[in-house]
């Protein structure tokens, strides 16, 4: 099996230091740029860098030309004569350039619009008036005009079943278009049912990479469920979050109790890649067992995930089967709560380690209600949606094969945990790649969402591999935002 090197599930406290000093050294820097260099009243600032020529481009990478922003779809080096409008194979747009100051006497901007209602092809909404004269509102997807009305509603109709959509809005009057309201998003009904299916959880970490507020995360996204990493051994069989946060009284605990106030519930990962876990230390699945069952029963998490990884677990047949029947134990126990096991994939499917786990799972009798793989950092190359599909097909045979299951049943049980923007091996998800996934897992009906991490959704343009961003452009929060549609 190919292993994963260096990513930021291993390397915690270094990366967080480096990550923070070039962080400050950056915001100095930019700090004194912007004072030198402020725009004058009414000038409109570049939201990405200015296309230029004999210059290399990477996919994702954003810029400005004419005041319209461009994202690179393809990678090259640029020549004079293939400036992004002149070639569409190269660059797509993405928006009408930077955010203008409007003009004297728009309207207010509306309040934050709602979902108030969903069929299998439509979509309706809400928002709170805008103050001044208004005229009407329209309602953007993107930058396509979907609804003018004239009161604070609209109903989005001619949508395909089972789709996902992002809406804005913004009031008008012959002065012109106010300021855009905050997003919502939506998703049509008609999706596979199977019954088991989890919210959308992309990974916090409260251990390094500026980990956010969640409640923050969650008003300015949607999402609602969080999967808490990392718990492990604090000495022996005694959990601990990274090994030495207490269950009480910690910063996991009190995130924990944030995102329960505001709504939501978590699942709590057991393992992952690095780190003195309870697999091996607990001398028995009974006593593994009762490890988990401390977790639970402090804060009664919707779903136990087992990030099972590295040669410590995932290539320990002994340790593998300790895991598995501290699972069986745990589903018998706790028969509410959800069990995952998380582990690497190739790009055909599980590896002989992942194929192993799996039957074994079947042979004990293990009630596992999610088989979640993690394809990054498995060379997959430039193509990462068709690379995750195949690894997704591979798992669901390696399923249907041990459970006898049939299609349908294989892909309930499935799910999918990926990398956000630059993975270690330099493979990269951008954020349509991730809708395409999310779009592919739902209409095939998968259990459950994830991608490594919160901490890292926020934008670092050629900032490579760290904690606390994504390396690639982006707005903070936007892959959160694609799976909270999950």
């Amino acid at each position: 099996m190919q292993r994963r090197f260096g990513t930021g599930r291993r390397i915690r406290a270094l990366v967080a230091l480096l990550a923070s000093l070039f962080l400050a050294v950056a915001g100095l820097v930019a700090g004194t740029a912007a004072s030198a260099s402020a725009a004058p009243n009414g000038l409109v600032m570049l939201a990405y860098p200015a296309w230029a020529p004999n210059t290399w481009y990477a996919i994702g990478a954003r810029v400005t030309y004419n005041g319209v922003d461009y994202e690179c779809i393809q990678a090259h080096t640029s020549l004079t004569g293939w400036e992004p409008p002149n070639v569409p194979a190269l660059w797509k747009p993405i928006s009408g350039g930077g955010t203008p100051t409007p003009p004297p006497g728009v309207p207010g901007k509306p309040g934050n619009p709602s979902i108030t209602g969903t069929t299998n092809s439509s979509i309706s909404l809400s928002w709170g008036a805008s103050s001044g004269t208004v005229s009407g509102y329209r309602v953007y997807e993107g930058t396509s005009v979907k609804a003018t009305v004239g009161g604070t509603s609209a109903t989005i109709s001619g949508l395909g079943t089972c789709t996902t959509h992002t809406f804005t809005v913004k009031a008008y009057n012959s002065n012109g278009e106010s300021e855009a309201s905050a997003a919502v998003t939506g998703t049509t009904t008609g999706c596979p049912s199977n019954g088991g299916k989890l919210p959308g959880a992309p990974y916090l970490y409260m251990g390094w990479g500026n980990p956010p507020n969640p409640v923050t995360v969650m008003n300015a996204t949607g999402i609602k469920h969080f999967t808490m990493a990392f718990m492990l051994s604090g000495g022996g069989c005694t959990p601990a979050w990274d090994g030495y946060r207490p269950l009480s009284g910690s910063p996991d605990a009190a995130a924990i109790s944030q995102i329960k106030a505001a709504g939501g519930n978590v699942q709590i990962s057991f393992g992952g890649w690095s780190g003195n876990k309870l697999g091996p230390n607990c001398s028995s699945s009974s006593a593994f067992a009762s490890a988990v069952q401390q977790v639970i029963n402090a804060y009664n998490p919707a779903v136990v995930d087992f990030d099972i990884e590295n040669t410590d677990e995932f290539e320990n047949e002994a340790v593998q089967d300790r895991i598995l029947g501290g699972l069986k134990i745990v589903k018998q126990n706790n028969p509410n709560v959800k069990v995952v096991v998380t582990f690497g994939t190739t790009t055909t499917g599980p590896s002989w380690w992942g194929t192993r786990l799996i039957n074994q799972s079947k042979a004990l009798g293990v009630n596992i209600d999610n088989y979640t793989i993690m394809p990054f950092d498995f060379g997959g190359g430039a193509n990462m949606y068709q690379n995750t599909v195949n690894a997704a097909e591979g798992l669901k045979n390696a399923l249907k094969a041990a459970w006898g299951w049939s299609d349908a049943q294989a892909y309930a049980h499935m799910g999918i945990s990926g990398m956000n923007g630059l993975s270690d091996q330099q493979e990269l998800t951008s954020l349509s790649t991730w809708t395409q996934i999310r779009d592919w897992a739902k209409s095939k009906g998968l259990g459950r969402l994830a991608f490594w991490s919160v901490n890292r959704d926020r934008g670092c343009p050629g900032g490579g591999v760290v904690s606390n961003c994504s390396g690639i452009a982006q707005n903070d929060w936007d892959f959160t935002r694609v799976t909270a549609g999950f």
